[in-house]
């Protein structure tokens, strides 16, 4: 038996219906996984900001640990002020801050190193870091302030 005019148009209704009701459960997916990054983006934004602002505060403790006068090197209080550091460090490497190796020797590497000071009198085929003179730290695997450091060849 032959489809009446009328069901046909009624299917075919239905088919339009149902390949709009998939775009819209297909937009509204891509909406939700972008909303979901957004929200990823920003709370990774706030962290990283907030940390910028603490790293000042541990470079100067890092620094006083550094002209730690000697008569005070074996005090018990100095010593729980360098402890400081090392508790703030375990604190942050738990938010994903990993420090920036930017040790003597190692290769200077301009994605994770900022050259301040350059040894132009050194010869060598290799760049590599004299001293660290700030350091720099990645957050999630992204620098978020590089290593201030003066390089020479070697």
């Amino acid at each position: 038996m032959a489809k009446s005019k009328k069901q046909e148009e009624l299917e075919q209704q239905v088919g339009e219906l149902t390949q709009d009701l998939q775009r819209t459960r297909a937009d509204f997916e891509n909406y939700r996984k972008r909303v979901e990054q957004e929200k990823t983006a920003a709370r990774e934004a706030g962290q990283a900001s907030a940390i910028l602002k603490l790293l000042p505060v541990i470079d100067n403790i890092e620094r006083a640990i550094v002209y730690t006068p000697e008569e005070l090197k074996d005090n018990k209080w100095a010593q729980g002020i360098a402890g400081l550091v090392k508790n703030l460090e375990k604190t942050l490497e738990s938010l994903n801050l990993k420090r920036i190796n930017a040790e003597k020797g190692t290769p200077f590497n301009p994605e994770l190193h900022e050259a301040i000071q350059f040894d132009e009198d050194a010869t060598g085929d290799t760049e590599v870091i004299a001293d660290e003179l700030q350091a720099g730290y990645t957050l999630n695997g992204h620098p978020i302030r590089h290593a201030m450091v003066r390089v020479t060849r070697q």
